[in-house]
């Protein structure tokens, strides 16, 4: 596995917006895949599983403005509009066309978003086809931790930030493994590193305001699915205790042009917990 350092030395960082956004790319000359990362976490997540498909695709991964090593300001609102507006902006930088999109978690949201803006006529990529990975877009199926009912509170959530430690992390992270035997504890450390760098806790009750929007914009999202064009993959793992497989099974019901893949015996964390599976079933998708 990767180092934090090791990680953070294999990419660069890109102004966009007026804050620095950190990016990792791999696999230059291929057709694009694009990756947008969950929360708490950062592209970190996909150190297993980024050489093996960069010998497929072009993969760019970012982390989101307050995630990872980018950027984390403290008079930001942190929406999951901005975070679209940032994502768009910085493929543009990049030159990307065109290309694959694939989103877990959090980054569902961005992910849907872009469908969005494409149904109402504003396309700055052309999207091959969409992977929507384990997030919480049916919001009224997730089963929220009860860590992130607190930080959601906006008195109480900024002092759960700040009282949070190592040891609460690695213990939320375990309870939505699949199987705790699998949580590597050094992939653990380096993602709380990642969370801490650049006073991260300071910023983590305003991420967690997307829970709010994913209700608040609830037709607009789960509209922009119902009427896309756009080839939809629905790769999800079976026993994540969070976005549950029901919520899987309903997108599959409401989407006109779907493929549903199943991860079994899998986590919230496919990537990290199966990843070799995670691998060869996403690039399976994307060759259909």
């Amino acid at each position: 596995m990767l180092s934090f350092d090791q990680w953070k030395s294999k990419g660069q960082y890109h102004q966009v917006n007026g804050h620095r956004i950190f990016v990792q790319t791999m696999g230059e000359g291929k057709p694009y895949l694009v990756v947008l990362h969950g929360y708490p976490t950062c592209s970190y997540d996909y150190h297993q599983v980024l050489e093996p498909l960069s010998a497929h695709y072009h993969v760019v991964l970012h982390d989101h403005l307050g995630f990872g090593l980018s950027d984390k300001p403290t008079d930001y609102s942190y929406s999951l509009m901005e975070q679209t507006d940032v994502a768009l902006a910085l493929w543009q930088q990049l030159g990307i066309k065109k290309a694959h999109l694939f989103a877990h978690d959090y980054g569902t949201s961005i992910a849907t978003e872009i469908l969005a803006r494409k149904n109402f006529g504003w396309e700055p990529i052309t999207i091959r086809s969409m992977t929507l990975s384990n997030g919480s877009m049916h919001i009224e199926l997730a089963k929220l931790r009860p860590i992130q009912k607190l930080l959601l509170h906006p008195k109480i959530g900024p002092l759960i930030a700040r009282w949070s430690t190592k040891e609460i992390f690695y213990r939320n992270m375990r309870k939505i493994w699949a199987d705790p035997t699998k949580v590597n504890p050094e992939e653990l450390a380096v993602l709380w590193e990642m969370l801490l760098y650049n006073n991260g806790r300071a910023v983590l009750s305003a991420l967690t305001q997307y829970i709010q929007e994913r209700k608040r914009f609830w037709h607009r999202w789960i509209g922009a699915l119902q009427q896309t064009e756009v080839p939809i993959n629905i790769l999800w793992a079976t026993e994540d205790p969070v976005a549950v497989k029901e919520m899987a099974v309903v997108l599959a019901a409401e989407i006109s042009h779907n493929r549903l893949v199943w991860l079994k015996n899998t986590g919230h964390y496919p990537m990290l917990e199966s990843g070799e599976e995670w691998q060869r079933k996403i690039l399976d998708l994307l060759a259909l």
